[in-house]
């Protein structure tokens, strides 16, 4: 039996109609069709999965490689008062074991969020088949290609449990692909026949704005002033996030940082300050963000530029989803281009230097070969390059690569809290109470302040116990122990540590293989995206919004009217061809040799009225294309 969908819509979610676009999806999934949703950022992804998993009976499988969004959903979906669990890989093997039998016993349970690593498990592989799966969905489904800007070789395996489900539909999500990694993701997932969704990229109320500016701080606050409003600003490291949140505060704007380094409780004091607006303006690294639905983002500012236009067209595309008037701007230098350039390089390190931190991780881990396959151990960057005296970023980028290649998998130094459960009856642990009153009023107190501990693991805190028992936290953490030592308890401490966790087992040095073609193809790849940002920036003859549509293959499209080169283009009342007609002529003039105002005038007269000229030309000294010539105040096209 089906559910009616816009039941389902209004009890769980309190919306009376879908948004435009994912009612078909919806309903092409429940017709059991492969589909592939392609809605721009805020385009409402999670309910073209979440809808139609609660319309079935059975348990959706969610695939999604965004640890920090798979939390937020999961716990988005029981405060609805709807079952899901995720398998993130803070958690213990006996975590996942209750995570997997309550999928597979449990009959209310709804959602099963996963990593794609996970999927490789041998753990996961053998419950799958278990299962009662009405859907599988695969979010961020660019990352299966090898021609997206984030490719994952684990997405790679997803295709191989449908084997598992053969008449299960798969559902695969993205806001960014180009033609060439849209029928990349449907040949990789094994569709049936091909089937995409697709809402247009266009965004008639978002203004893009390309400003080459050296005072950049300056030009900042001078957006912050002018345009009112929330607003996030985008830069690459995590110290200049702090720096320019303090600039912005001395001059009155409400501004506050964030980045991936901050604990749990960090970011979320300040991601909630921001988004109840007790912040204005949050100048963060890329960690922020995703997953983050606030519709009245009044502007989006990269102080430094992505890596890609798909990166920047779905951090620019946070602004303005209620559909006002909305920025996205980039300020950028002629240093900002080279320091893409260099950090492109450094992304890619030699081949052997990424076997031998391979090598090295092995050793450091004292995993033998053959061994260590799904083991996780904490790991310090800068611990581990000073005992093998490498250099910390380089081995940071070899570590990247050999998680993208499919070798392990990194945590950023995310605080995973406390987690508890009591694995044993009812009735045994009362007789424990009995025989030991010494912990009865402790067992009390955890029964009570963590209703779920009977069933499985809770987030507990030890402070906040501590002091309801009247003992101090050591002590508390001791009795613990002494519980999780008689196998009374399950306890499992909090860990601020990054981990690395080994996907497979550790192969002998003369054994790996990164294939030279594979990895100079990636940094290709790499390469072409951003010399297509590059071009983005650079960009002086077209509309920034239907250069962005071309991109993803939306060929055609008419100009805005409201981004920087259309409000310039105004000014000098020219159609575009008329104004493409007289560029050329105005560069073909100047590559011949300099010339004065008045006799470039003179050359142009008959073209078109000598104010729409002037302006034109005004217009190219403004964006760079000309420049006078300091010693004769000639025009001279820089070429």
């Amino acid at each position: 039996m089906v559910r009616d969908i816009h039941e389902i819509l209004s009890e769980y979610w309190g919306f009376e109609s879908f948004r435009p676009m994912q009612e078909n999806i919806i309903r092409s999934v429940l017709e059991g069709n492969d589909t592939l949703a392609l809605l721009p950022t805020g385009g409402g992804k999670s309910i073209c999965f979440q809808v139609p998993a609660m319309a079935k009976e059975g348990l959706c499988i969610v695939v999604t490689p965004l640890i920090a969004l798979m939390k937020d959903q999961v716990q988005n979906l029981k405060d609805r008062g709807i079952k899901a669990v995720a398998l993130n890989h803070g958690l213990s093997r006996l975590e996942i074991d209750i995570a997997l039998d309550n999928c597979i016993y449990g009959n209310d349970f709804k959602f099963l969020y996963l990593s794609p690593e996970r999927l490789q498990t041998e753990l996961l592989r053998t419950r799958l088949p278990k299962m009662k799966v009405n859907l599988l969905a695969v979010d961020e489904a660019h990352c299966i290609s090898q021609w997206g800007y984030d490719f994952r070789p684990p997405y790679l395996k997803i295709a191989e449990i449908r084997e598992f489900f053969p008449q299960v539909p798969v559902l695969a999500l993205t806001a960014t692909a180009t033609p060439q990694v849209v029928d990349d993701i449907q040949e990789k997932l094994l569709f049936r026949k091909k089937n995409l969704f697709q809402k247009s990229f266009e965004r008639k109320n978002l203004a893009y704005v390309v400003q080459e500016e050296e005072a950049k701080l300056g030009r900042l606050l001078r957006i912050c002033k002018k345009v009112p409003g929330t607003g996030i600003v985008y830069v690459r490291n995590r110290k200049r996030t702090r720096e320019i949140a303090e600039y912005l505060k001395k001059n009155k704007i409400k501004a506050d940082y964030y980045h991936a380094g901050l604990t749990p409780q960090e970011r979320d004091l300040k991601q909630n300050s921001w988004m109840k607006e007790k912040i204005r303006v949050m100048v963060a690294t890329n960690a922020f963000g995703m997953g983050i639905d606030k519709p009245n983002v009044r502007f989006v500012v990269h102080v430094d530029l992505p890596d890609s236009p798909e990166a920047y067209f779905q951090e620019a595309g946070r602004a303005g989803r209620d559909d006002e008037k909305a920025y996205g701007v980039t300020l950028y230098n002629k240093a900002d281009l080279i320091d893409l350039e260099q950090n492109h390089e450094r992304s890619y390190p030699p081949i052997e230097f990424i076997k031998k931190v391979y090598n090295c991780l092995g050793n450091f881990f004292q995993v033998p070969v053959g061994g260590g396959r799904d083991q996780t151990f904490t790991f310090v960057l800068n611990e581990f390059a000073e005992n093998f005296n490498l250099e910390a970023t380089q081995t940071f980028n070899a570590l990247k690569f050999l998680e993208k290649e499919g070798f392990l998998i990194l945590s950023d130094a995310l605080l995973n809290p406390s987690r508890a459960f009591f694995s044993i009856n009812r009735e045994e642990l009362y007789r424990f109470q009995i025989t030991t009153p010494s912990y009865d009023n402790f067992i009390k107190v955890m029964l009570r302040s963590y209703p779920g501990i009977l069933s499985g693991f809770v987030k507990i805190n030890e402070s906040d116990i501590a002091k309801r028992v009247f003992i101090s936290r050591e002590e508390l953490i001791k009795r613990l122990n002494y519980l999780k030592q008689l196998n009374i308890i399950q306890y499992e401490p909090q860990n601020d540590n990054p981990t690395i966790t080994l996907v497979e087992e550790r192969i002998a040095i003369d054994h790996l293989r990164i294939t030279p073609e594979v990895y100079h193809r990636q940094k290709k790849f790499s390469l072409d995206r951003l010399n297509a940002m590059k071009s983005y920036v650079e960009n002086n003859n077209q509309c920034r919004s239907v250069l962005l549509l071309a991109y993803f293959g939306e060929h055609g499209g008419t100009p805005c009217g409201h981004c920087d080169f259309c409000i310039e283009r105004k000014k000098t009342g020219l159609t575009k061809e008329e104004t493409d007609k007289l560029v050329d002529e105005i560069r073909h003039l100047l590559l011949q040799h300099p010339m004065n105002t008045p006799d470039l005038l003179l050359a142009l007269a008959g073209s078109l009225p000598e104010r729409e000229t002037l302006l034109m030309i005004r217009w190219l000294v403004d964006n760079g294309k000309i420049k006078i010539q300091s010693d004769s105040s000639k025009l001279e096209w820089i070429r």
